[in-house]
């Protein structure tokens, strides 16, 4: 059982002599089952270094499709903090990237975390359906990051036997 309105598919890698091509966002994955708010309002690259761990943090209001397509592996872990979700309280861990090359949507209320497990640097796409901080970037951002709190519910500990992590759906 996974945390609802969070959706996972695998990224169809095309590959050829000239190298590979894959499609990260279409906007009729959705026309069926509307898994986001709205369409994405902007996107962007992340490089995240070995070893390396980005969140936990949640948003209030934005969706967040990842694209984790590699070439390092990830360690991601979702906890689902919505008091009205069925699947409330649970938490998921997920092995996607080089190995896995996968998109993800994490839904408003979905804490969510990920660290390089792999030898390289690894690249993160996302196509959120808000703008940062707003338009022109001058609103508060939303989210709650809990990795700058001492106390925080939601801690994600550093990994260091991460060749032997298992997929948990």
């Amino acid at each position: 059982m996974g945390i609802k309105g969070v959706w996972l598919a695998r990224a169809v890698i095309h590959s050829d002599e000239r190298g590979w091509l894959s499609e990260v966002f279409r906007v009729d994955w959705f026309e069926r089952k509307p898994l986001i708010t709205g369409q994405p309002m902007m996107g962007y690259v992340s490089v995240t270094l070995p070893g390396v761990m980005r969140g936990p943090h949640e948003h209030r209001e934005q969706t967040d499709l990842f694209v984790f397509l590699g070439p390092a592996d990830f360690r991601v872990v979702l906890w689902d903090n919505r008091s009205n979700s069925w699947s409330a309280g649970k938490r998921l861990e997920l092995k996607l990237g080089g190995g896995n090359p996968e998109l993800l949507i994490v839904p408003p209320g979905v804490v969510h975390a990920y660290q390089n497990i792999g030898d390289v640097p690894g690249w993160v796409l996302n196509f959120p359906d808000r703008l940062y901080r707003g338009w022109g970037g001058s609103s508060e951002a939303d989210e709650i990051r809990y990795e700058e709190q001492a106390d925080a519910q939601f801690r994600l500990e550093k990994d260091v036997n991460h060749k032997d992590l298992d997929v948990e759906l």
